[in-house]
């Protein structure tokens, strides 16, 4: 290989590292709380608001059943107002963190539905406030699950990121496309299968671990 073709693998493991980190960031930022509403304004929730539950739960619902590469394609106007670019790592952070939010959104909602309503029911008895049962008890319960699902929403970022690639955004996708795709150099696409399969082995790895001492605490 030569140093430019090392230089450009360097650069693209960096850009779709920060690419996936800072979007899986703003997902869990957002998704916590979009969490939290989906599952305290539901029927029988603690605080039932079904009317604000059946929007937010549309809107999930929209964004989430739209598949990536449209929604990249769709959001390039809002990347550019925010970014002032459409290319670049930091212009694909924006359709990537609205893609993975309804996705994480579910998966933790997920989680917090399956905390067994008798520890809510016993938490009220005590005379416990709604801010209390929410992280004491809602959010402390479903930890590892939410974990595990913040897991499996990274690993689906890092195949967006590289199809994300396709429209400039840089990072492995970008590479394999420009060195291995358009100059049918199958040594480029093996490399970059090899390092995304073991980029994503990593952050399984990492997510297994952080789960497994949480449920061993609890």
């Amino acid at each position: 290989m030569s140093e430019l073709w090392l230089s450009e693998l360097a650069d693209a493991i960096r850009d779709t590292i920060v690419m996936v980190g800072v979007s899986a960031f703003v997902a869990a930022l957002v998704d916590i709380p979009l969490a939290l509403a989906l599952v305290t304004t539901t029927r029988g929730g603690i605080f039932e608001k079904r009317a604000v539950n059946s929007s937010l739960g549309a809107l999930v619902n929209a964004f989430r059943s739209t598949p990536f590469i449209i929604l990249l394609v769709a959001l390039l106007p809002l990347t550019r107002v925010l970014i002032g670019t459409t290319i670049g790592v930091w212009a694909a952070i924006v359709p990537l963190s609205i893609a993975a939010i309804p996705f994480f959104a579910r998966v933790a909602e997920v989680s917090l539905r399956e905390v067994d309503r008798g520890l809510i029911e016993a938490a009220q008895a005590m005379g416990a406030q709604r801010r209390h049962i929410i992280w004491h008890v809602l959010l402390l319960e479903a930890l590892p699950g939410i974990l595990c699902g913040f897991t499996i929403t990274v690993v689906a970022m890092i195949g967006s990121s590289a199809m994300a690639g396709a429209v400039g955004a840089g990072g492995l996708g970008d590479l394999a496309i420009r060195y291995g795709y358009q100059h049918f150099d199958t040594t480029v696409m093996v490399t970059v299968i090899v390092l995304l399969i073991a980029i994503v082995t990593a952050v399984q790895f990492i997510g297994d671990r952080f789960v497994s001492r949480l449920t061993r605490r609890a």
